[in-house]
């Protein structure tokens, strides 16, 4: 046991041990500082910027602080920080090639927290894709749907795509187009669609209710008939709209025709084979 007590002392002296302590120390604390930061930054952040940059702000808050004491206890561990700057300058090199990709996304990511068409919480469509967003990070975004599924969506693809933002602004328009007989008088059927309005408590007053006559279908008329209301109150509106216009068209007796063709046989004469001698 002797024996290998002074191994172990000539193979690790008595200095050389409290270095690496230290070490153990400062990076230790590195992170306990680093993390109480970004818990500050979160917490004085919250209602002066938006969630986006919270989020983005305590992450490159720690990343720093704790990337600082990497260092610091690397430095106190004896080891030559130049070498590894060294290693890792050419490391760089040789992942810029490889990852061009990602340099593309994260590219991508700078322009899209400038321009911010959306933030964390609104709900976007891209493409066939809907959902919530809740985190916007330099290399993608990600979405929740409504099905509560995670959807990762690249930066590059997001500036290259028509993004909908549905929550952006505090009203939405709701678009309900309808066909009645041809037999209706569209005044009438704009009368009693504007008093469906007036009943609906979730439809405003201002921008009024827009009707619109599109033309002449093959088996109806082809109206639209618009209402605004809250965005938080978008889907109840969307559904009473148009059960509550499906009774008034009922109570006043407005038919909302089937698809239908009508054909005509008109009777041809038949040819004249005459006969053969």
């Amino acid at each position: 046991m002797s024996e290998v007590t002074s191994m172990l002392g000539e193979l690790i002296s008595g200095e050389r041990l409290i270095q690496l302590v230290l070490a153990a120390v400062i990076l230790g604390l590195g992170w306990l500082l680093a993390r109480s930061l970004r818990r500050a930054v979160v917490s004085l952040a919250a209602e002066r910027v938006s969630a986006q940059g919270t989020m983005i702000a305590s992450r490159v808050v720690f990343s720093l602080v704790f990337g600082l004491a990497v260092a610091m206890a690397l430095h106190q561990a004896g080891v030559d920080l130049s070498i590894v700057l060294g290693a890792a300058g050419v490391l760089s090199v040789a992942i810029g090639f490889a990852a061009q990709t990602a340099t593309s996304n994260l590219i991508s990511g700078l322009f899209l927290m400038g321009e911010a068409p959306f933030k964390v919480g609104d709900v976007i469509r891209v493409g066939t894709t809907l959902g919530t967003v809740t985190s916007v990070d330099l290399l993608s975004v990600k979405l929740r749907t409504f099905d509560n599924l995670l959807v990762r969506l690249p930066n590059e693809a997001l500036i290259k795509s028509e993004i909908t933002n549905l929550t952006r602004y505090p009203i939405r328009r709701f678009d309900l187009q309808v066909g009645v007989a041809y037999k209706e008088d569209p005044e009438r059927v704009r009368d009693v669609l504007m008093a469906v309005a007036d009943a609906n408590p979730l439809c405003l007053d201002e921008p009024k209710p827009l009707f619109i006559f599109l033309g002449f279908g093959n088996s109806s008329l082809d109206l639209q008939f618009s209402v605004w209301g809250a965005r938080v109150n978008f889907l109840a509106l969307r559904n009473s709209i148009q059960m509550e216009v499906k009774k008034a068209f009922d109570a006043a007796g407005i038919e909302i025709p089937y698809p239908k063709q009508d054909v005509y046989l008109y009777p041809q004469a038949m040819p004249d084979v005459g006969t053969r001698s």
